[in-house]
């Protein structure tokens, strides 16, 4: 019998706390750290929770498939109804730095839209999690997207920024950068942002979960054609992106739309 989504979501949520827990292990303890392709840190803490959550999360669920930052990528996944998509430690650049804007991502996507997904971001203290069709959560709490009123706190690059219609341009604060894409897309789902701008090549590992959570708080993830993004497909990267609600989101759309991919 198929798990519900439910079922998933308490499985990935206690995987991620237990993943949280070993990460803690090497956080402000100097772990030691690579380069990838010259450009992107990976730590020993990345590649000990990518080993417990493969190991844990497939034995639960061996039919599943399995896609993660850390791990090469097969296309077995391909063939798979449901698909784990991981970030180990979402934001290793804050978490080498000994900055707590971090977490563990996990989410189970179907048919290409996630239908469980979890944000443990044990240095802040905050669990966000979702299943489809029952809300968004943090610490327990149920959460949603802000009414926009006045002054708008939006994320992401000042050029996109900037290229919002000037009757919105000259009420947006814009919000220091977030080393956590994943927790970035958080915070507009408990309002903490009214939206953010996700710069080309984010991949499924990094937005997969948080996307979820925050069609589940009320608001969306659409790409430049206006569409939600589809994961656990052959390629894991994404274009421009806009994540926020309402009217606001529509001009982002209209923002990015001409951004090159």
């Amino acid at each position: 019998m198929q798990a519900t989504f439910e079922d998933d979501l308490a499985l990935i949520a206690d995987a991620a706390r237990e993943a949280g827990r070993i990460a803690l292990e090497y956080y402000r303890r100097d772990p030691e750290v690579w380069w990838k392709a010259g450009k992107s840190p990976v730590s020993e803490a990345d590649l000990a929770v990518d080993r417990f959550l493969r190991k844990m999360l497939l034995a639960a669920r061996p039919a599943y498939g399995w896609l993660s930052e850390e791990t090469a990528a097969s296309p077995e996944r391909l063939s798979a109804r449901r698909v784990f998509i991981v970030d180990p430690i979402d934001g290793t650049r804050a978490f080498i730095d000994g900055r707590p804007v971090w977490c563990v991502s996990i989410a189970v996507v179907e048919r290409g839209r996630s239908v469980a997904g979890v944000l443990d971001c044990p240095a802040l203290e905050e669990v966000y999690t979702a299943s489809r069709g029952a809300g968004a959560f943090m610490n327990g709490r149920r959460i949603e997207v802000k009414t926009p009123d006045g002054e708008l706190v939006i994320a992401g690059p000042k050029a996109m920024i900037e290229r919002l219609p000037e009757a919105t341009a000259s009420t947006v604060k814009p919000h220091g950068y977030v080393p956590s894409l994943a927790y970035r897309i958080a915070m507009v789902a408990h309002g903490a942002l009214d939206a953010t701008f996700v710069k080309p090549n984010a991949h499924d590992w990094d937005i997969a979960a948080a996307d979820l959570i925050l069609e589940e708080a009320g608001g969306r993830i659409l790409d430049q054609q206006g569409a939600s993004p589809l994961y656990a497909g052959a390629d894991p990267r994404h274009g421009a992106l806009a994540a926020g609600s309402g009217g606001l989101l529509a001009e982002m759309v209209d923002v990015i739309a001409d951004t090159d991919r």
